[in-house]
């Protein structure tokens, strides 16, 4: 691929970089290695690293080595970055158990075969380190002045910033020279919120290699309001089909506002730009097909193309009259028996995780938002009976217009 920061910028990937004549220059005309990093504070990445993936999976099909480098060491600590108050403290095991399923997760989108990408963790050098000697060699070279006026860390200040949050920064730039020393890298990138984090690698190179590396950010995902994306009822869309199924990942793409259809299509697919510009600029119903073409080639993308196929297929039957309930709506089995003297529609709504409290169920059937196989409720004191289910034992249940979810009786 030729001009590969040129093609990063088009596609509406490059927010900052520390040099952007010089990135530039050596993206496009030599081969180098580069990293991005990865803390592994839960058990799976979600919607918001997949834009770093993407664009690491573009570098790497320009000819660059790419180092994953797995936080096992800095994610002891917490990156205080966009955070109100300090980072749930994970156990040593729990991080190592998130690092292995993280590690899963990544190699399916990069090409880790004869040497073209990398992936390491920085536990195997940061929990060695000797309290001293490191404030001595490395600390030595950091300004606490210059931390302090760091982005990371102005918004913590008030409300108290710990001393070990404090060397997070330090940190994440001694990855950046660990890098450069053991595997010659001489770029760091990542999200934008990591802008402040990343320049400190920068000047504890040029002081102790006297060498010039350089970092590249990429625009994080929110709407045309500036909203950031990927947030559900349900919590965070993640990449793990455990914790965000198929269909579900699949529906929030589908249901996306109509102006923001064009960069996550530039974004989070492969399709060529002047694809993305002719779907983009559909207008009224026809946005509609985008949406399906967007949907679709991100669940492929994440969860392969059968399951892609099934989310697609079960979306198109929810929303057919003449389609029948598809098998990877999410659904719930609830013995018949519970339904012989009624079910409590309140009490069922939480069950099934439709809603988290009773009183949200009361309120969303007082203002007309659930519906029971298509009809609204209006009764918060309604008994789900045998009855309400058709001749295959289920019901469907939705929630507003897009949250849905089948029962089937056992």
């Amino acid at each position: 691929m030729e001009n590969v920061f040129d093609y990063l910028k088009e596609r509406g990937f490059i927010a900052q970089s520390s040099n952007e004549d010089e990135v530039r220059e050596i993206l496009n005309n030599k081969k180098i290695t580069l990293y991005c990093g990865y803390d592994p504070t839960a058990d799976s990445l979600h919607i918001g690293h997949f834009i770093t993936l993407m664009a690491l999976r573009h570098l790497q099909k320009a000819g660059h080595r790419v180092i994953t480098l797995i936080g096992g060491g800095t994610a002891s600590i917490g990156d205080p970055s966009g955070k109100d108050e300090m980072r749930k403290m994970l156990s040593f095991e729990e991080l190592e158990r998130n690092a292995a399923a993280i590690k899963e997760q990544i190699a399916k989108f990069l090409d880790f075969s004869d040497g073209k990408a990398i992936m390491v963790n920085n536990a195997d050098w940061l929990r060695e380190l000797e309290y001293l000697p490191f404030l001595r060699d490395i600390a030595v070279h950091f300004s606490v002045n210059r931390m302090l006026s760091a982005e990371c860390y102005k918004s913590r200040m008030e409300k108290g910033l710990t001393l070990l949050e404090f060397n997070y920064l330090v940190l994440q730039s001694y990855d950046f020279l660990q890098l450069y020393r053991n595997y010659d890298c001489v770029l760091q990138v990542g999200g934008d919120d990591q802008w402040s984090n990343m320049l400190g690698g920068i000047d504890l190179i040029r002081k102790k290699e006297r060498a010039t590396v350089n970092v590249l950010t990429f625009n994080l995902l929110t709407t045309s309001e500036g909203k950031k994306m990927g947030k559900t009822e349900k919590g965070a869309l993640f990449l793990d089909p455990e914790k965000t199924t198929p269909y579900d990942f699949y529906q929030y793409w589908r249901n996306i506002d109509d102006g923001d259809v064009e960069k996550c299509l530039a974004l989070l697919t492969d399709l060529p730009m002047e694809e993305v510009r002719r779907l983009g600029s559909l207008q009224d119903e026809e946005i509609n097909k985008a949406k399906e073409v967007l949907a679709f080639e991100v669940t492929k993308l994440i969860h392969g193309e059968e399951e892609a196929k099934k989310a697609e297929k079960a979306a198109r039957a929810l929303f057919s009259d003449k389609g029948s309930l598809a098998g990877s709506i999410p659904s719930s089995e609830i013995e018949k028996e519970k339904f012989a003297e009624g079910y409590y529609i309140v009490r069922l709504l939480k069950d099934v995780g439709l809603v988290s409290s009773n009183s949200e169920a009361r309120r969303l059937i007082q203002q007309g938002g659930i519906y029971i196989n298509n009809e609204v409720i209006n009764d918060i004191d309604l008994d789900i009976s045998l009855e309400h289910f058709d001749a295959d034992n289920k019901l469907l249940i939705r929630r507003g217009k897009k949250n849905y979810h089948l029962i089937k009786l056992i």
